[in-house]
């Protein structure tokens, strides 16, 4: 019982985190601490499996928390209040059946005995922590700076690389050993490749759009499935297979505000399915992948111990949306109350 405890707090804790940061840097980080306090096993492949299941739905239901639905937020699909509304629950229930699936599996009550006794905590370098709480306030508020200004979210991001850039070089000013600490610094590791392997696909969405080929294939999708909620769980099932971000932007390619208006079901459910659909392969999501490099898991022991489980999770999500649809539920309406979330 207590080794399904570590599975809930591990998927609870990565959920959260991936909601605000993003599903890739959620599982990095979660998968780091569980190398320092869980020494290497099954065990701790299935909580790096727990990790990529809760990164995933957790990066489902923010605007910020998944390149996919950042994509629907900054092209006006969706936005900020409905989002959290329509799409909380159902990413709850996606996690939990598969917590729940799990605890009952032998791996999951194999916590190996040398894991009892935790690491000693290592020290966040020298004022770590304000850089920290103000980097994630930064991206947390780059919603509310579209909904108060109307200026596309990327300036508030620039905005809040801006305070840090100015805060970094203040705290560590006249420590030349410190350098390393500063943005500058930071801004030299980026990842260029990922920049441009998103930029390609991009572009290419793009040209097939010009060309009149996405509308083509919406024609034929919506003369052969008739229900939009199937087409939306399809584009999920192939998001195991096929990287997210060119899916997304293939149906918004196929599908425009006049067809789907913003904040539909339908938009709704693409977020969902695109985000939760990925973690039913090691491949389908960026965190998967994340994941089986930091680990060295195979595709096959990824297939075997988790994706029955992502699979529960996903169709369960997806009936969870369309009885909460269905019912007129949602989170809790005094979010509405929020000035800068209910504008955006």
């Amino acid at each position: 019982m207590h080794d399904c405890f570590h599975l809930f707090q591990i998927g609870l804790v990565t959920f959260f985190l991936s909601s605000i940061l993003d599903n890739l840097t959620s599982t990095i980080v979660m998968v780091s601490l569980l190398r320092k306090l869980v020494p290497p096993s099954d065990y701790r492949k299935l909580l790096g499996g727990v990790v990529v299941i809760a990164a995933n739905a957790g990066g489902a239901w923010t605007p910020i928390g998944d390149v996919t639905t950042t994509m629907l937020w900054i092209h006006g699909q969706i936005t900020t209040l409905k989002i959290i509304q329509g799409l909380f629950i159902p990413s709850v229930v996606s996690l939990a059946v598969p917590l729940a699936l799990m605890s009952f599996t032998s791996e999951a009550n194999g916590l190996p005995e040398k894991s009892t006794g935790l690491v000693s905590a290592e020290q966040m370098a020298p004022r770590g922590k304000l850089v920290l709480g103000v980097g994630v306030g930064a991206l947390v508020f780059v919603p509310a700076f579209k909904a108060l200004t109307g200026l596309p979210p990327y300036m508030g991001m620039l905005l809040g690389l801006g305070i840090l850039w100015i805060l970094t070089d203040a705290i560590h000013y006249g420590e030349p050993e410190r350098q390393t600490l500063k943005v500058p610094q930071a801004l030299s590791r980026i990842d260029t490749q990922g920049i441009l392997f998103f930029l390609g696909i991009l572009l290419s969405v793009g040209s097939l759009e010009s060309a009149g080929i996405l509308r083509q294939l919406a024609n034929y999708l919506d003369a052969n499935i008739p229900n939009a909620d199937l087409i939306a769980s399809a584009i999920g099932v192939a998001s195991a297979i096929v990287d997210n971000v060119p899916l997304v932007a293939a149906t918004m390619g196929m599908y425009d505000l006049n067809s789907f208006p913003q904040d539909s079901d339908f938009w709704q459910l693409v977020a969902f399915c695109a985000g939760t659909g990925g973690s039913m392969l090691i491949i389908g999501s960026a965190a998967g992948v994340a994941f089986m490099g930091m680990e060295k898991v195979d595709f096959f022991w990824y297939f075997k111990k988790v994706s029955g489980f992502a699979l529960a999770g996903y169709a369960a999500g997806i009936l969870c949306f369309l009885a909460t649809q269905g019912l007129n539920l949602s989170f809790p309406t005094s979010l509405a109350e929020i000035p800068f979330i209910s504008g955006s």
